[in-house]
């Protein structure tokens, strides 16, 4: 496959242009895919170089997508990409090339399926794991509905890690059900794969055998059928291959680890070769019952940068020059604030440097929380589980048991994934595990799976939680190394992207657990604001000549300071990026209500609805919670008393 230079991306796509639906597609001959797979590449890679996006696992899905809409019969037949992040060759060829300008922007194209935006967009997607399940529910429902159609469901970029992914895989295999599982196998995650399943699956055994079994397969098949007891005769002799490969090169796991699932397996496969997909792709479609098929492809494929730097280009902001820097880049660029998943990185060195028990944990997500420097320093105490956020927290719980001390970096949306073990293996145990909980609130273009807005109303439920909220960079290094001190499981979140440009000190000071600070004071009305409404809180403060307090933590809450301010204060206001409903503002009421203090409450929060993709600062806006809709609520509300 051709590696394009930024310079030689394709902008003419005479193929591509009047392929814009997959019935279109599916008129082509097969020798004309190659050519529409070359554009469709040269296309996303001028889309995505303009609008930014997640970039190298599309690059190394492209001749795959092509194939699959060209042998199944989509819409009917069901496409289920898992995580999504390869999705965009697809949305391209099921007629929204025109609208790839608008991805992940305000009202445009969503960076991954969405069922409202494509009859074509099967399943609602954006965590990981999930499409075998979600395909088996769909090809159990056309069994039972007799109507013949096909489900598949694409899986890759770590994915086949996750324990539901082969909870899906268990069930599956116990059904007659018509179900083709396709492993994209780029050797790859986030960051690059670990555990023992990608170790099995880059066997040079595996590989080499089953290429070799695949090709005897493709190549005598159809004489075998024609030669009566060949066929037999040729399974005795597969499995007999099957049987020396293993003993002579020590593998001690079955060479058909899907078929003991109960898979017929096939592979693996150049998933480059989109006319020999499409071969294997039309034999498996006829098959019944599931089916796995493996294709080996090259994350980044196509593109030289992402080719040697898959980590790096899994997804950019927009597309760099050759020689990898930024495009239209300022000539003196200002010194960029650091972001607060920096800060936790750095806080993270500093605090196991002084303290040999700490030990830190990520679920797939060793760039994305902060954690490769740590990892560079401290490797003997870096574990990164995979994408498996379940494990991760039992995992965490086990080693707090022996006496350590682990620092779970998490994602706000992926802790939604291990509530179950948050509860059980952890907070009943009262075991001090700290999760450090990024991308809370809105993160922006990533859209509403991967919005962090629902763990404080889900987490302060949860007994022996400590749970703080840091109001700019300052506060969150403090409130890590509060946290960290106490022996009880305890989060800090805070949101992505950088903060006020608060300055910070390299100790490690802690502060009073459940006491929140004064930040302004004012007259008749009181905002208690949390984690990152309190700058907005204050520019909203200054037209009100309102008080403002930064609560800090939102479990335990501040009570004295809550009775003082209602005590001193005609209107009580709560902020919060959260979901309005049982979140802290709800535990503002609850302390009101404890004291029988009766004073007009107005609690701020996401409302009770799915939130869109585009910029933060557009959707807070939205919502009601930038500084300018805060003061702008609040008057309206005072105003009517």
């Amino acid at each position: 496959m051709t590696a394009y230079n930024k310079e030689q991306i394709m902008s003419h796509t005479p193929l591509l242009d009047v392929t814009d639906t997959p019935q279109a597609l599916r008129r082509l001959d097969k020798d004309q895919l190659p050519q529409l797979a070359a554009e469709l590449r040269g296309f996303l890679l001028e889309s995505v170089g303009q609008t930014g996006g997640h970039f190298a696992s599309n690059l190394g899905a492209v001749e795959l997508t092509v194939a699959l809409h060209y042998v199944y019969h989509t819409p009917e037949d069901k496409l289920v990409w898992d995580v999504g992040h390869q999705s965009y060759p697809h949305k391209i060829l099921t007629g929204r090339k025109n609208r790839m300008h608008t991805m992940r922007q305000y009202g445009g194209l969503a960076g991954f399926p969405k069922r409202s935006e494509s009859e074509y967009d099967a399943f609602g997607v954006g965590h990981s794991s999930t499409s075998i399940g979600a395909a088996l529910g769909m090809a159990v429902a056309d069994k039972l509905l007799d109507n013949g159609h096909r489900s598949v469901a694409i899986i890759g970029d770590g994915a086949m890690t996750a324990g539901q992914a082969f909870e899906a895989l268990n069930c599956a295999g116990d059904t007659d059900v018509d179900l083709l599982v396709i492993l994209n196998d780029n050797e790859m995650s986030i960051s690059p794969n670990v555990g023992a399943l990608p170790k099995y699956l880059a066997s040079n055994a595996v590989r080499e055998m089953r290429g070799v079994l695949s090709t005897i397969k493709a190549q005598t098949g159809k004489v075998l059928d024609k030669l009566p007891g060949a066929m037999e005769i040729a399974q005795k002799v597969e499995h007999k291959i099957k049987s020396l490969a293993n003993e002579a090169d020590h593998v001690k796991q079955s060479l058909s680890l899907f078929e003991n699932f109960g898979f017929g397996y096939t592979g693996p496969v150049d998933g480059h070769d989109v006319e020999e997909l499409v071969d294997v792709l039309t034999e498996l479609r006829g098959k019944k019952g599931p089916q796995l098929l493996h294709v080996i492809t090259k994350k980044g494929n196509g593109y030289k940068l992402a080719e040697n730097d898959p980590v790096k280009y899994h997804a950019v902001s927009k597309l760099p020059n050759q020689d990898g820097s930024a495009a239209n880049a300022p000539e003196t660029p200002a010194a960029p604030k650091p972001t607060y998943t920096q800060i936790f990185g750095q806080w993270l060195c500093d605090q196991a440097a002084a303290d040999t028990r700490l030990v830190a944990i990520t679920p797939a997500m060793r760039e994305g929380s902060g954690l490769v420097e740590f990892e560079q320093k401290f490797p003997e105490r870096y574990f990164d589980v995979g994408i498996a956020e379940q494990h991760a927290v039992t995992f965490a719980g086990g080693l707090a048991c022996e006496g350590l001390k682990p620092v779970v970096a998490i994602y706000s949306t992926f802790l939604q994934r291990a509530y179950d073990q948050l509860v059980h293996d952890v907070a009943l145990q009262n075991l001090p595990v700290l999760f450090a909980v990024d991308r809370a609130g809105i993160v922006g273009a990533d859209g509403p799976t991967h919005a962090g807005l629902y763990d404080l109303s889900f987490l302060r439920c949860i007994p022996n939680m400590v749970i703080a909220a840091p109001s700019d960079e300052s506060e969150c290094r403090l409130l890590l190394s509060t946290c960290y001190r106490l022996d009880a499981p305890t989060v800090v979140r805070y949101p992505r992207g950088t903060g006020c440009g608060a300055a910070v000190s390299d100790g490690l000071e802690t502060v009073a657990v459940g006491k929140g600070i004064l930040r302004r004071q004012g007259e008749k009305i009181a905002l208690m604001a949390f984690g990152s409404m309190v700058q907005p809180a204050l520019q909203a403060a200054e037209a009100l000549n309102a008080s403002v307090a930064d609560m800090r933590f939102v479990k335990p809450l501040d009570e004295d300071l809550i009775l003082e301010l209602a005590q001193s204060h005609d209107y009580l206001v709560t902020a919060e990026e959260n979901a309005g409903q049982g979140g802290a503002g709800s535990a503002v009421l609850e302390v009101l209500t404890k004291h029988n203090i009766c004073k007009p409450v107005l609690v701020l929060g996401v409302a009770d609805t799915v939130t869109e993709h585009g910029a933060p600062e557009k959707l807070l806006d939205d919502l009601g919670l930038s500084a300018g809709a805060l003061r702008q609520r609040i008057q309206d509300w005072v105003a009517r008393f």
